[in-house]
């Protein structure tokens, strides 16, 4: 599975990196910066709680 982030859609609220602090950064405006996008076994879970929590739809997991 892959992390996808359309910047366009992030608003900075920063709610994805809770529920993921492994898979995404935030810049120093609040911006989503996922560090890999390739998103391993283990931490799908919580790339799929990441994704939930975007209020905006900014990120997504495709195959």
């Amino acid at each position: 599975m892959k992390l996808l982030l359309d910047s366009t859609r992030c608003q900075g609220y920063g709610l994805c990196q809770e529920p993921a602090p492994e898979l995404i950064d935030l810049d120093e405006w609040g911006y989503a910066k996922p560090r890999v996008t390739e998103v391993p076994p283990g931490d799908r879970e919580a790339a799929e709680a990441a994704v939930a929590a975007c209020p905006n739809s900014a990120l997504r997991l495709v195959k």
